[in-house]
């Protein structure tokens, strides 16, 4: 039985999914595996992550701890069938694997909340944009490096369009529109390209201004994925050195009512087509005209 050396995020979900079952039911690692005729350090490595399962044994896993949702085990069938491969895989070995996970798991998603408080969302960053903020970045060193990140991020962005896109929902904070990386013209295209965004039918954008009550601009910036017909949920948080993704169900009903109360905070959503004269009370793309204007 050979072990994998790197451990995707998507086959660490399964392996948890898979220990926090059997651990509700009450069973122990050995009871589990003696059921669908496995050894107990196999089932170990499994819920570590570290190895596979057959659809066959997991099925049999999922009936021996009693779970009846067939939209869960069949969303467990399909972390456990997937691949890993996507239009990411030339990047293995060129980009660190956190990069590589939120890919994996932005195209299977259906739907994206997420909260930012210093940056443009990498969803919706310009390329010259996303330039200046590696650039002005510790973690990649090099020229190379650099363009490596920025096209990657750039074909992050095709699930946008994509026939199947997920709806994409996302607060910025206002100080978020005010840090001039790559200078004012970099900016000033920023910012017209995220009232452009707002336009597709999927894509909702609303600006958290500092005058937002009980609403700080150092909470924590997350993204929440949602995948399998709502089945999983995944919270995403940035950190220089790696990635943290949380999906405990107390965690993620934490951040799903965090980001309730940013979009309420929130001005109202960036809406393009709206006259001048609709413009009665301030909204998202009054601000945004009005950092245009000042920069």
């Amino acid at each position: 039985m050979a072990l994998r050396t790197t451990i995707t995020e998507r086959q660490r979900r399964l392996g948890s999914e898979l220990r926090k079952l059997r651990e509700q039911a009450g069973l122990t690692v050995s009871d589990s595996a003696a059921s669908i005729g496995m050894g107990r350090v196999h089932l170990t490595h499994v819920e570590a992550g570290r190895t596979a399962i057959s659809t066959e044994r997991l099925h049999g896993l999922c009936a021996s701890y009693g779970c009846t949702s067939s939209t869960y085990v069949d969303a467990l069938v399909c972390l456990s069938e997937a691949k890993g491969k996507g239009w990411w895989s030339p990047y293995k070995g060129k980009l660190p694997t956190a990069a590589l996970d939120l890919a994996e798991m932005e195209a299977s998603s259906e739907d994206l909340r997420s909260y930012e408080s210093l940056f443009i969302p990498g969803l919706f960053q310009t390329e010259d944009y996303t330039r200046s903020v590696f650039q002005a970045s510790d973690t990649v060193a090099t020229t190379e490096g650099v363009d490596t990140s920025v096209r990657f991020r750039m074909q992050r962005q095709a699930l946008l369009t994509r026939e199947d896109s997920p709806k994409v929902h996302a607060v910025i904070h206002e100080a978020a529109l005010h840090v001039r990386f790559g200078g004012t013209n970099v900016m000033r295209r920023q910012l017209l390209h995220l009232v452009e965004l707002a336009d597709l039918p999927n894509v909702t954008i609303q600006v958290l201004p500092f005058t937002a009550k009980a609403v700080s601009a150092l909470n924590t910036p997350f993204c929440l994925l949602t995948s399998h017909s709502g089945a999983l949920e995944t919270v995403q948080l940035d950190h220089p050195e790696q990635s943290l993704y949380l999906h405990a169900p107390d965690a993620v009903a934490r951040y799903r009512r965090q980001f309730e109360r940013l979009r309420t905070n929130a001005l109202p959503p960036v809406n393009a087509r709206a006259t001048p004269v609709s413009h009665d009370s301030r909204d998202s793309l009054g601000l945004i005209q009005y950092v245009l204007y000042t920069l």
